[in-house]
């Protein structure tokens, strides 16, 4: 009887702690989804502000790229080096130190007295958000088993598109109330206290996670990646304001033998004591590599679309900040829909043909906008916008939810840290092309002199031939998408490094097993 009653307890104790544990990992996970959240908010909710930002503070044309684009910029170059930065020192560690660094930079944003302080305020977010983000993916890597990774990541997609779209909403809604006569300011003050929260949660909630294998940081490959993503996107980022000097162009051409010598470098940095920047066999991964052209096209799309959105609507149609931040509530349940079905409910019967769906259904709802733009002029009500605003947003859902899966799908664990750097690398990266093309698709489009009644028609226009250029980058997304495999995997590692999900004891002792030389409890 007391073998048996021992056993009993030990099964209690057992269940007990595992119980806990589950609970510990899933409120892990809130707070990683939350960081991620406040950065995928912050990304947007200040295009919903630029035209009140552009009366109250004064900014030029200037200022309101690099307000956008510099914290694109900064994000991008800093990327890859905050995904090896946690595989090297620790994930929980960085995304803490990412956290805290975001939450002040904020405050300075918040804070900024002119807009040359708002713009290198911004820069500095770009850049600690390089220290949390990759942090996020590498976390959920290597605290969840892998046949719960699909779900997790349905979960991060349904995050990534309400992030995308509750920024502008909730941008309108910190403008127009004003709250203490603070105006535009509370888009960025809001960051700290949920940024406070996160840095305490985190502390006691997260698992800590490196690389099991000793790596050293690449100070050469990150120069040259920066030097290269500078020399691609500052020249056009500024090339419509100084009308596209010589030097501009030279730079541009100057980034891709740039590109070439960090291929190279990288190549001998792993054969030297196999500590590279970037992992380049992970391009040898087809799903890895295919998903990465995505990631990279489909960021040039979202950089466009929502700056030249917000334009149309506020300068252009003459709307206030709420209406223009209101009209995207349709946009935003139908990204949240769509990317909550899309890997658990479609990917596993339709595979790539989801993703695929997601493109052209996009491209339908650009064209449909162009054509009720054109129809209805300056007298383009919400109600009319809402139509082609869902079809984009189940578009958009279709594609980000099971993206992130497709590119994970075969990467190994210990390069967890590296792929996630890239992954957001090519989507920021692309964004801030985007945005750095908006020069030359929108603001190309006006005239330097207009009067104000001539400039809201104007952006009218210029607005529809800047779609044209979207529904032209969604039908090469449809295309490259050929290249992903017909059936994703449903877990992020290879076949060969984790039994099929049917098998739970024999997967629980190879996940145990497998995860003990990463995690540091």
């Amino acid at each position: 009887m007391k073998k048996t009653s021992s056993s009993a307890q030990g099964i209690a104790q057992g269940r007990e702690g595992q119980d806990g544990a589950d609970r510990r990992r899933w409120i892990a996970l809130a707070i990683v989804m939350t960081a991620s959240f406040m950065d995928l908010v912050d990304v947007t909710i200040v295009n919903v502000a630029i035209p009140t930002i552009t009366r109250d503070e004064g900014a030029s044309p200037s200022h309101i790229q690099w307000i956008t684009a510099g914290y694109a910029l900064a994000f991008a170059a800093g990327l890859i080096t905050g995904g090896r930065l946690g595989d090297i020192y620790g994930r929980k560690r960085l995304f803490l130190i990412g956290i805290a660094g975001f939450t002040l930079a904020s405050a300075l944003c918040g804070f900024a007295v002119n807009p040359d302080m708002l713009v290198a305020s911004r820069i500095l977010q770009g850049a600690t958000a390089a220290l949390m983000v990759p942090q996020v993916l590498s976390i959920v890597h290597a605290t969840f088993p892998a046949h719960e990774r699909g779900k997790v990541f349905g979960l991060f997609g349904a995050i990534v598109g309400l992030g995308a779209v509750t920024g502008p909403l909730l941008g309108a809604l910190l403008t127009e109330w004003n709250l203490f006569g603070l105006e535009w300011r509370p888009i960025f003050l809001i960051n700290l206290p949920v940024g406070i929260a996160a840095l305490i949660l985190g502390r006691k909630f997260i698992s800590e996670s490196k690389a099991p294998k000793a790596l050293k940081l690449d100070l050469v490959g990150v120069v040259i990646v920066v030097a290269a993503l500078l020399m691609l996107i500052y020249p056009l980022t500024r090339g419509h304001e100084l009308d596209w000097p010589l030097w501009g162009h030279l730079m541009m051409a100057g980034s891709l033998p740039v590109f070439g010598l960090l291929v190279a470098y990288e190549r001998y940095k792993a054969k030297k004591d196999g500590s590279p920047l970037i992992e380049l066999p992970l391009f040898k991964v087809k799903s890895f590599a295919a998903g990465i052209a995505v990631q990279l096209t489909f960021g040039l799309v979202m950089g466009i679309f929502f700056l030249v959105w917000t334009l149309y609507m506020q300068t252009g149609l003459g709307w206030s900040v709420l209406k223009a931040g209101l009209t995207g509530i349709p946009f935003s349940i139908a990204v949240s829909f769509a990317a909550g079905i899309s890997v658990q409910k479609l990917v596993p019967v339709f595979g790539r043909k989801v993703l695929q769906a997601g493109a052209l259904t996009m491209v339908v709802g650009v064209l449909l906008y162009i054509w009720e733009a054109d129809r209805y002029g300056m007298t383009i009500t919400a109600w009319q916008m809402a139509l082609p605003l869902v079809v984009m947003g189940v578009g958009m859902g279709l594609i980000v939810a099971p993206l992130t899966d497709a590119v994970l799908s075969e990467v190994p664990r210990e390069h967890a840290g590296s792929a996630s750097g890239l992954i957001n690398t090519t989507m920021q990266m692309g964004n801030a092309l985007g945005l750095g093309l908006v020069s030359v698709v929108f603001f190309g489009q006006l005239s330097d002199h207009a009067t104000p009644q001539q400039l809201a028609p104007e952006i009218v226009a210029a607005f529809q031939h800047a779609l044209k250029y979207v529904a032209a980058v969604l039908g090469a997304i449809f295309l490259v998408m050929f290249a992903l495999p017909k059936r994703p995997k449903q877990h992020l590692e290879g076949g060969a490094d984790e039994p099929p999900s049917d098998a739970a004891p024999a997967e629980g002792k190879a996940a145990d097993d497998d995860e003990e030389p990463v995690l540091v409890h």
